[in-house]
């Protein structure tokens, strides 16, 4: 699968341009597929015919011995419980009909049969029949290795980490509009690397109402489906002034911030105006390894973050946030930093308040170092796309003038719509059933 997939994407056109931005090698850039693993992948690289099937009854399991010689342990709760007939299973909705409540946990299976290596039939208590097919049971494996792949194949979890020495990775814009592979290529850079320079967009408003269209639907927020970061008079966010933006990510304010940022440059000032990104979960795990206890008050202190205004309506916006979030492995999945919005209403003891300080400052000192952010300046039809979950971004000063003299158009989406495009293309683009 990882051969099909590095065969098929090499067919898409990269370009490199000067000023340090180029593309990395396609088999670099898309990490999507591991080979054998993958759901809906040809079964070739993987024996799925079964030797022999036995259901213990003490054990409430299923045991499918396979022909390449390894084992596979079903509980039979989950086989009842995923039985897939018409009346257990709506197949055009792609989705359960057995309520809950009728599940027996404790249920074991009263007969079991092997049909021609391929297929396993389940006769339960009350005599209802359940099939499976070999290929179906062995994707669903139990076993660690199974469910690695499994996730792997889910989520794409690999990251690729990167800091100055970042080769920002681009993709024609024009491309990945009318183009399935070029857009696969784009979806899967950016879930691994975190950032992805589009070129050639009009340099008009408008251009990210189509990006929008090609992953399903842009996010809506209180600044709009869009907005224009430009220079304003009595601005509503410190991002429509000239001064420098520290670095940041959008929306920590919301229980649920943007997972993915565009950035459509339409006008760009001839001095000053750099854009700045770094790898906030790179840079996560170097406090980890260099200060474990201010990685530890910045992942487990609850920040408050406020917005009050009016824009697309108005709004008067609340939420607690730990900066360094993360999962239930300890697995950092997303930073949640912005100087800005972060609340005066601070809700921790009083003596707590000096020490989340220094962590902060020792998280913000990493963030601006020379080795970890990467600089560089978008030109008029240049889009930046990246995962606001993962990349910080800020921006050099600039001056004002008696014209707009820096156009941006910002748009967010959601990680949920681009991931399930990714999903989508990849079936199309690798032809999967």
């Amino acid at each position: 699968m990882w051969r099909l997939a590095a065969h098929i994407l090499r067919g898409t056109k990269v370009h490199s341009v000067l000023q340090g931005r180029r593309v990395l090698a396609a088999a670099t850039l898309l990490p999507c597929h591991r080979r054998g693993t993958a759901r809906g992948a040809h079964t070739s690289d993987m024996s799925t015919a079964i030797q022999k099937v036995e259901a213990p009854d003490a054990e409430h399991l299923v045991h499918v011995h396979w022909e390449d010689g390894s084992e596979s342990r079903y509980p039979c709760v989950w086989l009842r419980d995923n039985c897939q007939c018409p009346d257990c299973f709506l197949r055009s909705a792609k989705a359960r009909r057995l309520p809950f409540e009728e599940l027996d946990v404790d249920i074991v299976a009263k007969a079991v049969t092997l049909t021609d290596r391929k297929k396993i039939s389940i006769t339960w208590p009350d005599e209802h029949t359940s099939e499976y097919e070999a290929e179906w049971l062995k994707k669903r494996c139990f076993s660690e290795a199974a469910r690695a792949e499994m996730r792997e194949d889910l989520f794409l979890p690999e990251r690729q980490y990167w800091g100055s020495d970042l080769q920002l990775p681009e993709i024609p814009f024009e491309e990945i509009l009318y183009n399935d592979r070029s857009a696969y290529q784009w979806l899967c850079t950016l879930k691994k690397v975190g950032i992805v320079l589009l070129t050639g967009a009009a340099a008009r408003q408008g251009e990210l109402v189509k990006l929008g269209h090609r992953i399903g639907f842009l996010r809506l927020t209180f600044y709009g489906p869009t907005w224009q970061v430009q220079d304003k008079a009595d601005a509503n966010n410190v991002a429509y002034t000239t001064g420098k933006l520290c670095f940041h990510t959008d929306y920590p304010v919301l229980q649920h911030p943007p997972g993915v940022q565009f950035l459509h440059c339409i006008k760009q000032t001839a001095a000053g105006g750099e854009s700045e990104v770094v790898d906030g979960f790179h840079v996560s795990n170097k406090l980890k390894q260099q200060n474990p206890q201010a990685y530890q008050i910045l992942s487990s202190t609850a920040v408050d973050y406020t917005d009050v205004g009016v824009d697309y309506c108005d709004f008067a916006v609340q939420c607690k946030q730990r900066i360094i979030d993360v999962d239930y492995r300890g697995q950092v999945v997303r930073i949640n930093y912005n100087n800005a919005t972060r609340d005066t209403v601070f809700d921790i003891p009083a003596e707590k308040v000096r020490p989340f300080y220094a962590a902060l400052k020792e998280f913000v000192d990493l963030l601006n170092s020379r080795e970890h952010k990467f600089t560089y300046k978008l030109k008029p039809g240049d889009i930046v796309t990246f995962d606001n979950w993962r990349v910080l971004h800020g921006r050099q000063s600039f001056q004002s003038g008696a014209e707009v003299t820096r156009h941006l158009e910002g748009a967010y989406a959601d990680w949920d719509v681009v991931m399930s495009r990714l999903r989508l293309l990849r079936k199309r683009v690798l032809n999967r059933d």
